[in-house]
Order: C-alpha cells, then sequence, then structure tokens
C-alpha cells in the first residue's frame, strides 16, 4: 500500500476556476518526488490540498491507507518549507529551531538533544546563538529546512525552497536536501519550476501543465522518453529543437536535405502521407558532420555561447531555429553554413495535432 495516494484529486476555486483537474499519484515512504511545470500550473495548490491548507474540491487524499481530505495539518504530520523562510525575526537561530518543539511540550533536554543534531546536520552549530538577520540566504535556508526536519514528520512538503537563492547557493543547497531525505527516510514532496532541480533531485517526478498532469516518471524516464511535445522541451536545457514539415513519400523536406522518416517509425510512416510532422532532437543528441544511419541537416550558424565544459551554437535552419550543444573545440565560426547529424535513436516524432509522441 502507498503510504500517500491522490485520487482524482480536483481543485475549483468558488469564481469557478478548475486550478487543478483529477490529479492521480501513489508515493511511497521514503520517496522523494518533485512536481514541476512553468508558473500557474497547478503544483502549488496540489502541495497545500496534501499539507490541509487548500481544501480538496473532488477527489480521495489517503494516508497510509486512511482518507484523510478532512484532517487538518497537524493530523496530517506533515512539515513544510516555504518559499520565504518565515523564521521567528526576533529569535536565535536556536529557538528557531526548538519553537515547534517547545509547543508540543517536549521535556527540555530532548529539544535541545535534537536542537544540537539537527545543527550538525545543516552546518548550524556555530549559528545557534545568532538572529536571523545575521545569516545569508542559504543559512537561512537551512534554518528553514531545520525546524521542519526537528519535528520527526512522515512528510515534508517544499514550495519552491531555493528561489531565493544565488545560483552558487542552488547547487549547494539540493545537495544537502538530497543528503537530509537520505538520512531522515521521510517521503518528500517538493515544488519546483526549475527543471534542473527536478532532474537532478527527484525519485520521480510529475510534470504538470495547465492544471493537468502530463506524465510521471523517473528523470530518465521523463527525459529519454517524454510523452507529448511539452514535456519534451521542458524537461532538458537547451530544450528540445522542434521542426514541423508536411509528411511526402514518407519523407520531409528540410532545407536542402529530404529526410526519410521509415527508418524512425518503419511501415507507419503511411498513416501521416500528407500530414504534419514535427521532428524533435535534443542539442546535444548531434554530432558535427555528415555520419551514416543518421538524419543530416544543414544551416547557418547565428550565434555562438562558450560555457565552458560545452558550448551552445544557434542555428538557422531553413527558417527554423535550432540549438546545438558541442565541445568548446567545434565551436564553428559565426555565419559559417554547417551540416550536423542525428542518430535515428536520438530522433522523436510528434504527431502535430495531439503534441503526442508517435
Amino acid at each position: 500500500m502507498a503510504y500517500l495516494t491522490l485520487k482524482d484529486i480536483n481543485k475549483i476555486y468558488p469564481n469557478g476556476f478548475h486550478a487543478v483537474h483529477d490529479f492521480n499519484l501513489e508515493a511511497e515512504k521514503g520517496e522523494f518526488i518533485v512536481f514541476v511545470g512553468p508558473s500557474g500550473c497547478g503544483k502549488s495548490t496540489t502541495l497545500r490540498m496534501i499539507a490541509g491548507l487548500e481544501d480538496i474540491s473532488k477527489g480521495e487524499f489517503l494516508i497510509n491507507g486512511e482518507v484523510a481530505n478532512q484532517w487538518g495539518p497537524r493530523q496530517r504530520e506533515v512539515a513544510m518549507v516555504f518559499q520565504s523562510y518565515a523564521l521567528y525575526p526576533n529569535m536565535t537561530v536556536y529557538d528557531n529551531l526548538a519553537f515547534g518543539l517547545s509547543l508540543q511540550g517536549v521535556d527540555e533536554d530532548v529539544i535541545d538533544e535534537r536542537v544540537q543534531k539537527t545543527a550538525k546536520i545543516l552546518g548550524l552549530t556555530d549559528y545557534l546563538d545568532r538572529m536571523p538577520r545575521a545569516l545569508s540566504g542559504g543559512q537561512r535556508q537551512r534554518v528553514a529546512v531545520g525546524r521542519s526536519i526537528i519535528r520527526k514528520v512522515g512528510v515534508f512538503l517544499m514550495d519552491e525552497p531555493l528561489s531565493n537563492l544565488d545560483a552558487k547557493q542552488r547547487v549547494t543547497m539540493r545537495s544537502e536536501i538530497t543528503q537530509i531525505h537520505r538520512e531522515t527516510g521521510a517521503t518528500t514532496i517538493y515544488v519546483t519550476h526549475d527543471q534542473t532541480e527536478a532532474m537532478t533531485m527527484a525519485d520521480r517526478i510529475v510534470v504538470m501543465k495547465d492544471g493537468y498532469v502530463q506524465q510521471i516518471g523517473t528523470p530518465r524516464d521523463v527525459y529519454f522518453n517524454p510523452v507529448n511535445m511539452f514535456v519534451a522541451g521542458f524537461i532538458g536545457e537547451p530544450p528540445m529543437n522542434f521542426i514541423r514539415r508536411k509528411v511526402e513519400k514518407g519523407c520531409i523536406q528540410v532545407g536542402e536535405h529530404s529526410l526519410d522518416l521509415s527508418l524512425k517509425l518503419g511501415d507507419k510512416i503511411a498513416e501521416y502521407e500528407g500530414k504534419e510532422i514535427i521532428f524533435g532532437f535534443r542539442p546535444e543528441a548531434i554530432v558535427l558532420g555528415d555520419q551514416e544511419n543518421a538524419y543530416i541537416i544543414s544551416g547557418t550558424v547565428e550565434l555562438t555561447e562558450m560555457l565552458g565544459d560545452n558550448a551552445n551554437v544557434y542555428m538557422d535552419v531553413d527558417e527554423d531555429k535550432s540549438i546545438l550543444k558541442v565541445t568548446p573545440h567545434e565551436i564553428p565560426a559565426m555565419d559559417s553554413y554547417i551540416s550536423f547529424s542525428i542518430p535515428v535513436e536520438s530522433v522523436y516524432l510528434f504527431d502535430a495535432e495531439t503534441e503526442k509522441v508517435i
């Protein structure tokens, strides 16, 4: 039996706005699940319904097999970390960590033991007597996380906890939160719009758009086996390239090259004769130059970006824009006309009407 179960969960506000549609998920004990999607897709609303901060309009929410729709946050034994740190500014780090336990009437010796242990895990031992205003953003975020894990609850809920940190702090806190999750063994549900956070932290990812779940799977699943164009384009940096063309005699024409789609689809390509199809490939899947057993495309280099260990090359491909990822030693000259190859197995084809993968 799953630890958390969401069955056909919906959120409809009094003004009629339908924020979440038929959300289904089973989360096992100790899983790290990330909700990812653009702003307004319903991920934070779903998290708040799990926390008990939003009413569920329709559907069932179960904890350990028991229907928990009407339970309050305390009954659900969840701890939530918000985007804002929500620390008490007039309390020291020690008191911020201890406050929740004090409200529960926990013995002072036990409180001190837990505070010291939590501070050690989070690297806050030297800051226990400081006020929040004397801490960096990353340190304040650690205190916010510490207030959650010190309670030893079964579920951690995190709503974009790293969005206020700079890039270096986000990288550090990603690894720290992942390590804390492993040490506590709690079920963690984490909301972000940053697909890098989702890919690096999650056991499973829930990709959302416009209140609907698009795909649920491991980071590898959603990256290599996207179910539709939205998932394919949202997961991955730079995003997947898409070229829309009409199929004629089993091929699409991209500039001077006729691409035989039967190499990818076999006889199934006949179903799309005369229809538009979307040809997709990831920037890192290409090889510069002409290769065998590959689709060859040519275009003009419009811009290059040197990123250290790799480089992005922006191309004008038959009036379509594409991005290639190459090594620093392969960066082509600006305005040069080059060819690149995409292995057949690295190509994704999508139905132009449904935008689903073929």
